[in-house]
């Protein structure tokens, strides 16, 4: 799916907090306070629970049975203190948010040169499963966040063979979470059986030699990897573990060092949102990552991970509602990037 050149990730202005009003915070400092994350959440899903607008995926058979009406949100800081709202703990296949989480893990075992050199981390300005910029890049993956560069990742995850390597990826994104996960086996079967593109997509970049192992079986784990079932809140805290340098907030476990989350982050910045990750930084301001079932998670560092599921999706791939929570709870609870307060108050 592909957006027409004129279409924006945020469509309506009225979905971002004045930075006149009192409400709005700025990125610098904490979290405000449990009482006001809560009523910000509230507010999120009261606003935009109404929208029906955009589509629930149909390619992937399983998908198309989800209910248009859920719309789950959760923050999670780098505290630990989880706030939610909504139908957060329903659970759905985390499909392409996964690939930030398997970068990080790779970035980890290799290290930040090799996974530079062996994915890539520049934008390609096309749909997420172009073959068009892999033949335009003289075989390159360019990035993680697309299908071309997460094969290439999931090809470089440690493992004697396919079934040592999906452990890993199960086993690392469980502690992303704080639990278990689980693989959703209706999708995953689902996914398998309308998987050629992917496939094709790894036997082109087998081709040019940019990738380890046989093509059918990486497209086997990379499969399984985007049905891992979580939930809304699960998503938040794999973000918040993210923003917490690495330290899941809940368990207190290092997953990865605090320089392979500043990759991850720094990857997802240029790329997370595929073609419009301008837009999405220039109206969001926070590295972010969407996925097909609905899902959104946006990531601010040393405070939180914010997670949105929607599954109506807009003609680029991303929940309609996810981008308008998460574009209005940016400037609710001061998670923007770039936005600052003037310096001891000096307005000029």
């Amino acid at each position: 799916m592909s957006a027409a050149p004129q279409e924006r990730v945020i469509h309506d202005s009225r979905d971002a907090v004045s930075p006149g009003k009192a409400e709005a915070a700025v990125s610098t400092g904490d979290l405000p306070l449990l009482g006001d994350v809560e009523a910000a959440l509230a507010g999120a899903r009261s606003r935009y629970a109404s929208d029906d607008s955009g589509q629930v995926a149909d390619y992937i058979p399983a998908l198309a049975t989800e209910d248009p009406a859920l719309f789950g949100l959760a923050v999670a800081d780098v505290r630990g203190l989880v706030t939610y709202s909504g139908d957060s703990e329903h659970r759905f296949s985390i499909q392409s948010v996964s690939k930030a989480f398997v970068f990080a893990l790779v970035d980890e075992a290799l290290g930040h040169d090799t996974v530079r050199r062996a994915v890539g981390v520049n934008n390609t300005g096309l749909p997420f499963d172009s073959i068009l910029a892999i033949e335009l890049n003289r075989g390159s993956p360019v990035n993680p966040m697309v299908n071309a560069g997460a094969l290439a990742t999931t090809a470089l995850v440690p493992g004697r063979d396919a079934t040592e390597q999906w452990d890993f990826v199960r086993e690392g994104l469980s502690r992303f979470a704080g639990r278990e996960l689980e693989l959703d086996e209706r999708v995953y079967a689902s996914e398998s059986a309308a998987n050629q593109r992917n496939e094709s997509i790894a036997r082109l970049l087998g081709s040019y030699g940019r990738l380890q192992g046989d093509p059918s079986e990486v497209t086997d784990v990379y499969t399984r990897q985007c049905s891992l079932a979580v939930s809304t809140r699960d998503l938040a805290v794999m973000g918040a573990t993210l923003a917490a340098g690495g330290v899941n907030p809940l368990t207190g476990e290092r997953v990865v060092d605090a320089a392979v989350c500043r990759d991850t982050l720094a990857a997802l910045a240029s790329s997370g949102m595929y073609e419009r990750s301008g837009d999405w930084l220039y109206e969001v301001g926070m590295p972010g990552k969407s996925g097909v079932s609905g899902a959104v998670l946006t990531v601010s560092p040393g405070k939180a991970g914010l997670a949105v599921f929607s599954p109506r999706l807009d003609a680029t791939g991303n929940s309609v509602r996810g981008q308008r929570a998460t574009h209005y709870l940016s400037g609710a609870l001061g998670l923007n990037l770039f936005a600052s307060a003037p310096v001891n108050g000096r307005q000029g």
